[in-house]
């Protein structure tokens, strides 16, 4: 598959569904005291694979970017760890997960200091050395061209900032059945 049918594939596959993997999801990643500081509706759209939050060690003041923020479990997270005091940016190429993100923010009471951007991974719309930290959970592996989204983070990082993934990987080369398979992209 070419780069722009896998970015096609993905867009289409989180575009089109018609939830997330709710509290079975959420609970495998997530303390019950963070799970109470994250609205349902964003529970409900748990998607990700970790949770790098706990691992960024944010601090107030700071401004994080989430890179992939789905429904907004992670980017309310590290709102509520910056405070009013930073900003928690999070970055979506699909329209309808930044509309859930923006709702899940208000309703959690962040909204102040969170937005929610549309753009890829692999072209980041934000200047050069404007973020202290970058996470993201589970989205770095939907992409076709990883160095490219890397550089991309890195771009946007300040000197010092620090970078927090939580992702799937594969050892060694896949099936060609499975590495042009559009649900395996997707999926």
């Amino acid at each position: 598959m070419y780069q722009d049918e896998i970015k096609e594939a993905v867009r289409n596959a989180y575009s089109g569904i018609s939830t997330g993997g709710g509290h079975p999801v959420a609970r495998r990643f997530y303390s019950e005291s963070e799970l109470a500081e994250i609205p349902e509706g964003s529970i409900e759209w748990a998607l990700g694979v970790g949770n790098p939050v706990r691992y960024a060690f944010l601090q107030p003041g700071e401004t994080v970017l989430d890179v992939g923020s789905g429904g907004g479990i992670d980017t309310i997270l590290a709102a509520r760890r910056v405070g009013p005091l930073g900003t928690a940016i999070g970055l979506d190429i699909v329209d309808e997960m930044r509309a859930r993100g923006r709702r899940h923010a208000a309703a959690a009471g962040v909204s102040g200091w969170t937005e929610f951007l549309r753009g890829e991974m692999e072209a980041i719309p934000l200047p050069d050395g404007s973020v202290d930290v970058v996470i993201s959970n589970g989205v770095l592996n939907l992409s076709a061209r990883k160095s490219r989204a890397l550089a991309e983070i890195f771009r946007v990082l300040r000197p010092g900032g620090r970078i927090c993934l939580a992702d799937l990987t594969v050892e060694g080369e896949l099936p060609p059945e499975v590495a042009n398979d559009q649900s395996a992209w997707s999926g």
